[in-house]
């Protein structure tokens, strides 16, 4: 009912700059809070960043400063700009989104399939 497709990874040089997509489909009735996951091998999957539908924003510790969260309200789609990758950024990207969809009384959380980030020396 409600899909979440990213695009947008890749092999980038530390100090370098990607730009993630999320784009929200389906019948989806509101989106509430979006956000950007990731997930480095062995590690537990952290936030990194989330907007809220009005547009507050909630970064991590380590992201701050380089790292931009935007939504589209009206294509339901956020993106992530990262800026200045280190290698400690290099992991699995994964969109979080908070949804009603058409069919349900209340929000579910959706996630999309992931996208890879590798940043190198």
């Amino acid at each position: 009912q409600v899909q979440l497709v990213e695009s947008g990874g890749g092999l980038v040089q530390a100090g370098g700059s990607l730009r993630l997509s999320c784009a929200a489909s389906g019948s989806i009735a509101s989106t509430n809070t979006m956000a950007w996951y990731r997930q480095a091998p062995g590690k537990q999957r952290e936030l990194v960043a989330a907007i809220t539908a009005g547009g507050n924003t909630n970064y991590a510790d380590s992201v701050k400063g380089r790292f931009t969260i935007v939504r589209d309200n009206a294509q339901n789609t956020v993106f992530l700009q990262m800026d200045s990758l280190k290698l400690e950024d290099t992991a699995v990207y994964y969109c979080n989104a908070n949804i009603r969809s058409w069919y349900t009384s209340r929000a579910l959380y959706y996630w999309g399939q992931g996208t890879q980030v590798t940043v190198s020396s």
